[in-house]
């Protein structure tokens, strides 16, 4: 199964459709437990505004509930397409490889150029144009190295406004070589005040190697070795990164949204991280945010020292989709590496000069 286009490939035309079509649920949904969730909420009512490179309207799983704000119709990297998918979308012919909220409409706008490289300037007017639509959710898919005073403007807008707004808490690694000792950093908008700031993590929880270092991470959530449908034909790629974490957890924050709907932003923030798998970084688990019964969750209260007003969950199936996800990632990694290089790289390497992306980005 092939890797979305990176950003960074230096090729000059669009991802190409896939040929290969995934039969079963990835390990990121089970760890998740989607199909528990889809019996509580699938996020109706919602809209959540997806920042990145545009999101393909007609894509398969997608419908009529997405709405692409001028250039943000055609996705030529595919990469907002695949996250979509991870948001909203309803897996189409594969109901398995549904998203967080696929009942939820996307609100799809440009935060990058036409080959995926972010623009604070494209970002801020993204963001603007969410909060002045009365988007629910703002997921930013990209992470900026600088902070912006526009962009700062525009995410308190957003929070002012009643967004709930979740920001790759870094950007997705580059698929064409890179330093391997990146000192840690803030990027933006995750580093803004009051946003929810996700990086990616392995089946085990741990975050993959080759993930730039920062601080300030309030979640972590699957992003390895993800699933997803892209802007052209029917078929699947595989992709990470924090932006796929993010997205994942926008589609939670839509069904707690949906679920909690007297909920302020603040509180469905605070819902996404009391509710979370205890760890290093908290572990997203939307299931038990759209349920959990969190007595001060409206107020935006702390919870008393020492304890947490939170009830016990039965983990046992996400126990159980762990053991089998790390199995997963090392075959599908493996895997990957040698049909890019099968069936991407050598063919088009002579005419185009480029190489396909890794399995660390699906689209950057």
């Amino acid at each position: 199964m092939p890797s979305a286009l990176g950003t960074d490939s230096g090729d000059d035309s669009c991802t190409p459709a896939s040929k290969s079509r995934a039969k079963k649920q990835d390990w990121s949904r089970q760890r998740l437990d989607l199909d528990r969730l889809h019996r509580h909420t699938t996020g109706a009512g919602v809209t959540v505004a997806l920042v990145d490179t545009g999101v393909a309207p007609d894509a398969p799983g997608l419908g009529d509930r997405v709405t692409a704000r001028g250039a943000a119709a055609v996705d030529c990297v595919g990469h907002g397409t695949f996250l979509a998918g991870l948001i909203a979308g309803s897996g189409g012919a594969t109901p398995g490889l549904a998203g967080v909220a696929p009942s939820a409409r996307i609100l799809a706008l440009r935060g990058t150029d036409e080959r995926g490289q972010a623009d604070a300037g494209l970002v801020a007017g993204a963001v603007r144009a969410a909060t002045e639509a009365g988007a629910d959710v703002i997921a930013v898919a990209v992470a900026l190295p600088r902070r912006d005073t526009e962009l700062t403007r525009a995410v308190a807008d957003a929070l002012g406004k009643g967004a709930v707004v979740v920001a790759a808490a870094t950007p997705d690694p580059p698929t064409r070589g890179a330093d391997d000792d990146v000192p840690s950093r803030a990027y933006w908008p995750a580093g803004e005040p009051g946003v929810l700031s996700v990086a990616d993590m392995l089946p085990d929880g741990s975050r993959p190697d080759k993930a730039l270092p920062t601080s300030g991470i309030d979640l972590a959530a699957p992003g390895a070795g993800v699933v997803s449908g892209g802007p052209r034909g029917g078929g699947h790629y595989l992709g990470g990164g924090a932006s796929v974490a993010a997205a994942y957890a926008a589609g939670a924050a839509a069904a707690v949204r949906a679920t909690h709907p007297d909920d302020s932003a603040a509180a469905v923030a605070r819902r996404l991280t009391a509710t979370a798998y205890p760890a290093d970084i908290p572990q997203l688990d939307p299931y038990a945010a759209v349920t959990t019964v969190l007595g001060d969750v409206r107020a935006g209260l702390p919870a008393a020292s020492g304890s947490r007003p939170v009830e016990l969950r039965d983990t046992a199936t996400a126990d159980r989709a762990t053991g089998r996800a790390a199995l997963f990632v090392l075959l599908a990694g493996a895997g990957v590496l040698s049909v890019l290089w099968a069936v991407l790289a050598l063919p088009r390497a002579p005419a185009r000069g480029w190489r396909a992306a890794g399995s660390g980005g699906a689209g950057t």
